[in-house]
């Protein structure tokens, strides 16, 4: 049997090839499109405009929905863990649980309000979307998003086309870098489920209601 086949770390694997996909696909139909500056724009101004915008929001939207049944299985891969072992705290699961939901709805946000259309929303749902610390990998996103929002806060101006010559072109590098770093590191993150998930299954079991 394949590896990709064991358990259900085809979970984790898609969520990270999909995710990745969603940011790289979008840039270069907006390059393309001389929608967006070659290097380093932000990833929202990469799905600001249509058609880009529209599939962003769409990858990114099924992300979500893939990310949402990874966080799940692993909750309850943990929680029969702390069952039969008793070395996992019940309680710490939990609160995981409910951070990784946040982070998959901050996903749909990111999805669904586009930068250019709304400035409140976009940053919400982007700072929800990395709410989940778990690993050194993730601990390096979060790290990450503090420089973003510092930078990003000099940033004047809002188009997506920038000259190095504008005064608050060096805050725009780095905010757009930490971005970028924010992003790719949080969603490396899943790759370390990857062994986990080779090891269990997850079942439905129906029952008739009395």
């Amino acid at each position: 049997m394949f590896w990709f086949k064991q358990g259900l770390c085809f979970l984790p694997v898609f969520l990270v090839i999909w995710s990745s996909s969603t940011f790289i696909v979008s840039y270069l139909i907006a390059l393309f499109r001389h929608d967006v500056d070659v290097l380093f724009p932000y990833i929202s101004d990469t799905g600001a405009y249509p058609p880009e915008s529209c599939i962003f929001g769409l990858m990114t939207f099924i992300s979500a929905c893939a990310g949402t049944a990874t966080i799940y299985a692993r909750y309850k891969y943990v929680e029969k863990l702390s069952v039969d072992t008793r070395v996992v705290n019940p309680g710490l699961n939990k609160i995981g649980f409910v951070f990784g939901m946040f982070s998959c709805l901050g996903m749909c946000i990111v999805a669904t309000f586009q930068s250019v259309l709304s400035y409140r929303a976009y940053p919400f749902g982007s700072s929800m979307s990395v709410c989940r610390v778990r690993s050194g990998i993730a601990i390096l996103a979060f790290l990450a998003f503090f420089p973003t929002a510092i930078c990003a806060y000099f940033v004047k101006q809002t188009t997506l086309h920038r000259d190095t010559e504008d005064e608050d072109y060096p805050f725009h590098l780095a905010s757009a870098v930490c971005e970028w770093v924010v992003a790719f590191s949080f969603i490396l993150f899943f790759l370390t489920y990857i062994d986990d998930f080779k090891l269990f299954t997850l079942w439905v079991k129906t029952e008739y209601a009395e």
